[in-house]
């Protein structure tokens, strides 16, 4: 099994259905804060630049539901400069798996570094079933502080 490295937002509740997931799957899951940890900018580049630009962002981030801050307008190095100084406007959680880095919960590449078949355990059968991706919170028109 694997050792994943799982930076996300303490509390988030897809956060915390994803790491169980992980867990039951019999992977050991480091958890990290991605609020408090010291990024740099060619540390966090190393987990965005594999999706595009619009996808490295947080949609429930308050300064984007507020309407401050454009994704669509961003640069890479405006991008990269506003989530060093507003860590909640990074899309989570930002993984590592074997050296493979990611930014988002996408079980088929997951899957592909860190075997997630267990059909054995149904509460994991039943957290692989859930929507993990969306923030239950958009749903509610609410945001993530």
């Amino acid at each position: 099994m694997a050792t994943i490295y799982f930076f996300e937002k303490p509390g988030c509740i897809n956060n915390t259905k994803q790491k169980k997931l992980l867990s039951l799957a019999g992977h050991e899951v480091v958890a990290k804060n991605l609020l408090t940890h010291p990024w740099t900018k060619a540390e966090l580049l190393s987990y965005l630049t594999a999706i595009p630009l619009k996808d490295w962002f947080n949609p429930t981030a308050p300064a984007i539901t507020r309407g401050g801050f454009t994704p669509e307008s961003q640069t890479e190095d405006s991008a990269v400069t506003a989530m060093l100084a507003d860590p909640l406007l990074i899309r989570r959680p930002l993984i590592e798996i074997a050296g493979k880095k990611m930014a988002g919960f996408n079980l088929e590449s997951i899957n592909k570094l860190a075997t997630l078949d267990n059909s054995k355990d149904c509460e994991l059968a039943k957290l692989m079933s859930e929507n993990l991706v969306d923030c239950p919170q958009k749903a509610q028109n609410t945001q993530c502080d």
